[in-house]
């Protein structure tokens, strides 16, 4: 009898309750809410987080690689990200944004994370000059970015070098993220209708309390520590009756907790996608309005007039440090 029991015990098999839709959703989503809880706890920890020498060393040595392979674009290689895959550039020629990340992604360092996206978008009937006037348009990037771009500013511009600034704003984390940054930027010319530029950021202060009265800088390299240095590459070519437009970003963070990764890193991936997505959608955008407000100029008699140099001097390279 004790042996009938026994079996027919270890034969029954372990039922789940069924949950409703609703309920499924509710579970989900106090799932959730408890786990970006522990996030945020961990991210606004009283004293936050300190760049250490060891990842900055380790973010400086990412960005020489990156640098190193800009070199080579005057070679034979495929200029554009595009052209290295012909189901790529279909897709990007039917009108879809591309965006993938770049290698390992998020790529660990000492205390922090590399986080490294590729994205591609084609503007069909927008020439070059119109492609980077909007680009260095920077006093206007408050409109052509809005909402997550919230102040922009010229501070220098050469034919072949301008620093600028914006305030950087993001909901999207677990509170209200805010950044003053300060960029510059170095443009390149292959040929006629190849150009690309190389961006970094020289200063990056988290904004403690934005919005609000106690709003202040945190110090340099403190605070949550979300976003530490910032680098890109962007590529632009005309052909096939418009311009690819190409972005590479690149921002270094602190690390993020063995026990949270499971979590953080598809919230981050997703994160960093939309944003990729965004900007992407925001440029070709912007480029096509500028055009139309161009020709409308041009024919009550008033042409638009580039303001690019066709003979620009060499392209500076820089590491990622800043003072």
């Amino acid at each position: 009898m004790q042996v009938e029991m026994r079996l027919d015990t270890q034969q029954r098999p372990f039922i789940f309750p069924v949950l409703s839709n609703p309920e499924r959703r509710r579970f989900v989503g106090t799932f959730l809410a408890a786990a970006l809880l522990i996030l945020a706890a961990s991210l606004t920890a009283k004293g936050g987080a300190e760049l250490s020498t060891d990842t900055l060393k380790a973010w400086d040595a990412y960005v020489q690689k990156q640098n190193a392979r800009i070199a080579e674009y005057s070679n034979a290689k495929p200029f554009l990200w595009g052209d290295q895959s012909p189901d790529r550039l279909r897709r990007l020629r039917k009108g879809e944004m591309v965006v993938a990340p770049f290698g390992e992604n998020p790529h660990g360092v000492p205390h922090g994370l590399i986080h490294h996206w590729t994205g591609a978008v084609f503007v069909l009937g927008a020439r070059l000059d119109d492609v980077l006037s909007v680009v260095r348009d920077y006093g206007k990037y408050k409109d052509f970015y809005a909402p997550n771009v919230i102040e922009s500013r010229v501070v220098r511009k050469t034919a072949a070098e301008d620093t600028f600034s914006l305030r950087l704003v993001n909901n999207a984390v677990v509170a209200t993220f805010a950044l003053d940054t300060q960029f510059q930027s170095t443009f390149g010319q292959i040929d006629q209708n190849k150009w690309y530029s190389i961006t970094y950021a020289t200063r990056v202060r988290e904004v403690e309390n934005c919005g609000v009265g106690d709003e202040h800088e945190a110090p340099a390299n403190t605070g949550r520590g979300l976003i530490w240095r910032l680098y890109s590459i962007s590529r632009f070519e005309q052909r096939d009756g418009g311009v690819y437009v190409e972005l590479e970003a690149v921002a270094l963070s602190r690390d993020v907790p063995g026990a949270l990764r499971w979590l953080v890193d598809p919230i981050v991936r997703r994160t960093s996608r939309s944003s990729m997505q965004v900007s992407l959608q925001k440029t070709g955008k912007a480029v096509l309005e500028t055009r139309l407000t161009a020709r409308s100029n041009e024919n009550y008699g008033a042409p638009a007039k580039s303001g690019f140099s066709n003979n620009l001097p060499s392209t500076r390279v820089h590491s990622g440090s800043m003072p």
